[in-house]
């Protein structure tokens, strides 16, 4: 069982930054590919990154390459998403996820959630 918890999130002005974390419990943290989605009012939820258990392997959202960088510190069981030149429209709930196995870009895929945190992007 892993618990994830989501922190970092909240207002910021277009062209600004924001670090997300997500802290997890459990002792094999590095066994896991984490993964960052998020979710806008009226949407469904989407893929924005992914890191693979040992963090040689990332993936990006086509929407999101270039601004953002995920990355992990197995030894502190975190996961961060660096983001930086935001815009209106990356305004969202922002969730981590976990997976064993290697890194996917599709939420079915993950087995555990947190519980989310807002990122407010505004014009």
């Amino acid at each position: 069982q892993v618990q994830l918890v989501e922190s970092g999130g909240g207002l910021v002005q277009a062209g600004g930054s924001l670090r997300l974390s997500c802290a997890a419990s459990g002792r094999t943290f590095s066994s896991y590919a984490m993964g960052w989605f998020r979710q806008a009012p009226g949407k469904e939820r989407e893929f924005v990154a992914v890191i693979s258990g040992r963090g040689g392997s990332t993936l990006y959202a086509d929407s999101v390459k270039g601004r953002f960088t995920i990355s992990r510190d197995n030894a502190k069981n975190t996961v961060y998403l660096q983001m930086n030149s935001l815009k209106p429209e990356d305004t969202a709930v922002y969730y981590c996820a976990a997976r064993q196995g290697p890194p996917r870009g599709v939420s079915y895929e993950y087995n555990y959630w947190g519980q989310g945190t807002q990122v407010t992007v505004s014009s």
